[in-house]
């Protein structure tokens, strides 16, 4: 016994993790799993410290009398060895309760959780105001009063303080309805997806018009709830969720010029947080979780709500919006779900924190080694990324300070179609086929591989999915195009450009306009229907399309449309909000542009005179004053400007005194970059 246990101790896992997790199937792939195997590794060296002594004691009863022989090794060994028994039985006991247990959405219980236990917090986990595993329950038990009082079996869910949803998304999945997630509450596209479900009802706390408010329903009395469920019934009752009936749709961008709809169930979802937690569940126990991303998209949903809860560890209610948000989170040691163009951002910034042991997840798009290595000098982790996608959930994970290629999970197997484009096959995918994806790739001889770019024609912009066709389709439903092709440029960050071929109608009703007023148009009609982040930033107007012979449009062709540059007042802008009075716009100028010519030779930088001259050519063109100044009154320059930077700009101007103030920020408006007065002169 004293060999195979000693041996075991060498050749891991410990002979009683071994016999342990025979005995209970759900040890193996737990979120204690690693916890309970250190536990089953100290047994098994207690028990080798008993054979020794045991041997050692019966040995040294050869030397002693018959009846002391008989004795200790027919009856005291056996009294020992039982002691043990019992004493580390009871200890088990008591460390079982200990032990952390994993309780997904669909198993949970009123009774699953410690009522004091914290779910939620607001601003840093020190502040002390927290949401409780009672406040779940009786939050959920209003809510599922609220959504039985209607009759609906679809319901779209947004809302954007993760608690909320949590609740929300919780009671409807108790409620046994179809849930629809999507990020984009545009009204059109709400209308859209909804009157695809003969018209589901929406449930947010945003102000989406006809929706129910998830605060308004939580703050009226319980009393008040037709159904008469409240705190006190819902911790005596229990709404169990059957994860394989669960139906979650979330949108997406496709491929075929419509918002695209994937379905899932609860059951995926969790087997992907399962999987997460049995291989890296300690590190989630030792922080809390606090998000940049929507949770109406599935990385947002699994990390930053479905793990968290099932973990039992706290999640920031609001989203993190701004990198300067983080100088307030030193409190304890934090799980970061992000994405890399939040990252990005942020090693832009000129910010320092004060993170203590954080963990950075991030997914969504592909993060420059560069940015990785600024992150990890600001924030002290190199990023974990993981690649994945709605329809497949998590496929594989780097870090890339170990090299670029990306190494599949456990339960991952990828292969190369015809075309070279990945599929992959996991449980959380149940087409035996697998899924093809859009991404071309090499697979190497040590089973991990390279991404070699998409294949397909869906792009992301600030890691949002877009359809290029959506894009297109959309434009030519405005009534004013006769075509449209839409393409990705790269810049500081990835945008969007659009070509148009006017139509007659449009010909006619732009006659004489400037070309931001027909760019202002189209952006409005987009608006509709896309987030702003997504929208075209660059518009050219042509006769006719640049073709090939087979009649495809010719992308090298299309971007040479955006690359010719004719003379410096070269900027790309968008009109916010216009008065007679008061201007509102956002504008970048382009790498290309002669505003960065001539100033600063090592690095391109928008200079004073640059910025106040746009500033004199925005207003003659919008208050049709004078475009020269009579005197620069006041000027302050903050923050730099560099090329495709995004720069709000609001312009006020007093006819009567010809007084023109401005002001810039960064398209956030948390980034003040510079302001003035300028007196305009007379002359055009």
């Amino acid at each position: 016994m004293l060999s195979v246990f000693g041996f075991s101790l060498v050749k891991r896992p410990a002979i009683v993790f071994r016999m342990a997790v025979l005995q209970d199937k759900t040890i193996k792939g737990s979120l204690a799993e690693r916890r309970i195997e250190d536990y089953c590794r100290k047994v098994t060296i207690v028990w080798c410290v008993f054979f020794t002594l045991n041997c050692g004691a019966a040995l040294f009863t050869l030397v002693k009398s018959d009846v002391f022989w008989a004795l200790y090794n027919g009856f005291l060994a056996y009294i020992l060895m039982g002691t043990l028994f019992v004493g580390e039985f009871v200890v088990r006991k008591i460390t079982a309760k200990k032990m952390p247990k994993a309780e997904p959405l669909s198993k949970f219980t009123p009774l699953s959780r410690p009522p004091d236990t914290i779910l939620a917090y607001d601003g840093s986990f020190s502040g002390g105001v927290y949401k409780t595993w009672k406040d779940f329950l009786a939050d959920t038990a209003v809510l599922r009063a609220a959504i039985g009082n209607e009759d609906k079996e679809t319901w779209l869910l947004h809302a954007e303080d993760c608690w909320y949803f949590l609740t929300a998304f919780t009671a409807l999945l108790q409620c046994k309805k179809q849930i629809l997630l999507t990020a984009n509450i545009s009204p059109d596209y709400i209308a859209e997806i909804t009157g695809d479900h003969d018209g589901a009802a929406v449930l947010s706390d945003c102000a989406i018009e006809g929706a129910i408010r998830i605060p308004s329903v939580l703050s009226a009395p319980v009393s008040a709830q037709e159904s008469g469920s409240g705190s006190g019934a819902a911790g005596r009752t229990h709404f169990p969720i059957d994860a394989d009936e669960t139906r979650i749709i979330m949108y997406t961008s496709g491929t075929t010029g419509k918002p695209k709809a994937v379905r899932h169930r609860l059951t995926e979802l969790e087997m992907d947080n399962a999987f997460v937690l049995s291989k890296l569940g300690e590190e989630v126990l030792k922080r809390k979780v606090c998000s940049t991303v929507s949770q109406h998209h599935i990385y947002g949903l699994l990390f930053s709500i479905l793990l968290p809860f099932t973990a039992g560890v706290p999640f920031r209610r609001k989203r993190i919006d701004f990198p300067e948000e983080f100088q307030s989170l030193d409190d304890v040691p934090y799980m970061i779900v992000t994405v890399p163009s939040f990252l990005k951002r942020a090693a832009e910034s000129d910010v320092s924190f004060n993170l203590k042991d954080p963990w950075i997840w991030t997914s969504g798009g592909v993060l420059p080694k560069e940015t990785a290595e600024k992150t990890k000098n600001m924030f002290g982790f190199w990023p974990l990324e993981v690649y994945g996608s709605t329809e497949t959930s998590g496929i594989a994970y780097r870090q890339s300070m170990d090299g670029m290629e990306w190494t599949p999970f456990d339960n991952a197997e990828i292969t190369l179609n015809d075309e070279g484009r990945l599929v992959v096959r996991s449980p959380y995918i149940k087409d035996p086929a697998g899924f093809t994806t859009g991404d071309l790739a090499e697979i190497l001889d040590n089973g991990k591989f390279l991404l070699k770019g998409r294949a397909d024609s869906v792009v992301k912009i600030e890691e949002k999915r877009i359809s290029l066709p959506e894009v297109e389709n959309r434009i030519l439903e405005s009534g004013m195009a006769l075509d449209a092709a839409v393409i990705a440029l790269s810049g500081k960050r990835q945008y969007l450009a659009a070509v148009i071929v006017l139509n007659e109608k449009a010909k006619k009703q732009f006659a004489g306009a400037e070309k931001f007023e027909i760019n202002k148009y189209f952006s409005v009609y987009l608006s509709r229907f896309f987030e702003t982040v997504v929208l075209p930033k660059r518009w050219r107007y042509v006769d006719n399309m640049p073709l090939d012979a087979q009649g495809k449009k010719k992308k090298d062709d299309l971007e040479a449309l955006f690359t010719r540059i004719s003379g410096r007042m070269k900027i790309n802008e968008q009109v916010l909000e216009e008065s007679p009075s008061r201007v509102v716009l956002e504008f970048s100028v382009p790498e290309e542009s002669d505003y960065f010519n001539g100033h600063f030779p090592e690095i391109k930088i928008l200079p004073a005179v640059a910025q106040a001259e746009i500033v004199i050519r925005f207003a003659a063109r919008f208050f049709k004053c004078g475009i020269g100044a009579a005197k620069l009154k006041k000027l302050k320059f903050i923050n730099i400007i560099q090329p495709e930077d995004r720069v709000r700009l609001e312009l006020l101007y007093k006819e009567e005194a010809r007084r023109l103030s401005f002001t810039m920020t960064g398209a956030d408006k948390s980034l003040p970059l510079s302001s003035g007065i300028i007196l305009m002169g007379t002359e055009h």
